[in-house]
């Protein structure tokens, strides 16, 4: 959004998440950041990009999407005319903003989808039908893998495949003498065998625990929240869970690692996905071992393991050519989010020549 805010003005709508909350001490943590950040109000956090966090209902049944159609939509439509809106592009990340795009006065609805949401668990059966219709509604469809082109084209034939970017300036300082590694693995005994993102049910925890295990003079850094189990791993005396750590800190993780970890679970979620860490990781100079997601597959940079055995022989392959290269590091170079903001402008230009060329034809027959 800050490369988009560069030359547009941007209202970033904080909309509602894909399930229902619940009482759970995760989803308590989500409820105070939604409140607080709905008393924040309208605010401009970086230049010409305006952030609202309005309220709504944090359900999807027929009278909550009524209720939200009516409400949350006011709510933007204010905060547009008061920033002096007219005729925007609305820009749908998730299925939950389904009933207020498309209702907004819009010059173009634009839905760009990252993941198969229906498949992640605890998603209600009602988002797949908020997805459809949004979908089908979009002036055009933006999709972070093939995968996603394929589920997603029976809702509308204008959609577009543009992978994700990475902020190769950022994770290259990995190769920086300039960069020390990050003191809390500066000290475990080496190699440091490193994964960093969102530790949730699709990390193969089970797989994490069998590389620990093949390599028990190794260090195994996991860097992350967690929102899963972490039961595979109890007892691992080479498992180092550090927690959350601040996006400007990660290149230093990634100078102390000799090798990165992708072991997703493999199911529907994660061969519908583009793990943005495996660029992230490639930036750094890291050698990857990803278990088989076509997308990471399609890359050709990583190793891939196709069993738990052959992950771990990917691994111990891995190691002989450890830690952050410059080689590995420049075939990121092209992959830049800048580039990826120039494929998705070209793809709107066009739908909306396109139309514009509709709407002369259909003139001219009357």
């Amino acid at each position: 959004m800050k490369i988009l805010a560069r030359d547009n003005r941007v209202l970033w709508v904080n909309s509602l998440g894909n399930r229902r909350p619940d009482l759970s001490a995760r989803d308590l943590e989500r409820i105070g950041k939604k409140i607080a950040d709905i008393a924040r109000g309208l605010r401009e956090e970086w230049p010409n990009l305006h952030v609202l966090g309005p309220i709504a209902l944090p359900a999807f049944g027929t009278m909550a999407r009524t209720v939200n159609r009516i409400v949350f939509r006011q709510q933007v439509l204010m905060a547009m005319r008061k920033l002096g809106f007219r005729e925007p592009i609305s820009w749908s990340f998730l299925p939950s903003s389904a009933p207020v795009s498309g209702a907004l006065g819009e010059e173009l609805l634009v839905y760009h989808c990252v993941d198969e949401f229906t498949a992640f668990s605890g998603t209600p059966e009602e988002i797949g039908e908020m997805e459809a219709n949004l979908a089908r509604r979009a002036d055009v469809v933006i999709v972070s893998a093939e995968r996603l082109k394929v589920a997603k084209e029976k809702y509308n034939s204008n959609i577009h495949v543009v992978r994700h970017g990475v902020d190769h300036a950022h994770f290259s300082k990995a190769l920086s003498p300039e960069t020390p590694v990050h003191p809390d693995i500066a000290d475990l005994p080496k190699p440091v065998i490193g994964f960093f993102g969102l530790i949730a049910d699709w990390v193969d925890l089970a797989l994490v625990r069998r590389v620990a295990d093949a390599f028990p003079t190794a260090s195994v850094v996991l860097i992350g929240k967690v929102q899963t189990s972490l039961a595979p791993l109890a007892g691992a005396p080479n498992v180092y869970l550090l927690g959350s750590r601040p996006y400007e800190e990660l290149p230093s993780f990634c100078k102390g690692f000799d090798v990165a970890l992708m072991p997703f679970v493999d199911n529907e979620l994660a061969r519908s996905s583009n793990p943005l860490k495996v660029r992230e990781y490639l930036a750094a100079g890291l050698p990857v071992v990803s278990t088989p997601v076509p997308e990471v597959e399609a890359l050709g940079l990583c190793r891939i393991g196709r069993s738990p055995a052959d992950f771990v022989e990917q691994v111990r392959a891995a190691l002989r050519d450890p830690g952050p290269s410059k080689a590995r590091s420049d075939a990121m170079l092209g992959e830049s989010w800048e580039a990826k903001v120039e494929e998705i402008r070209r793809a709107i230009l066009h739908t909306y020549r396109r139309r514009m060329l509709g709407q002369a034809a259909a003139r001219s027959m009357q």
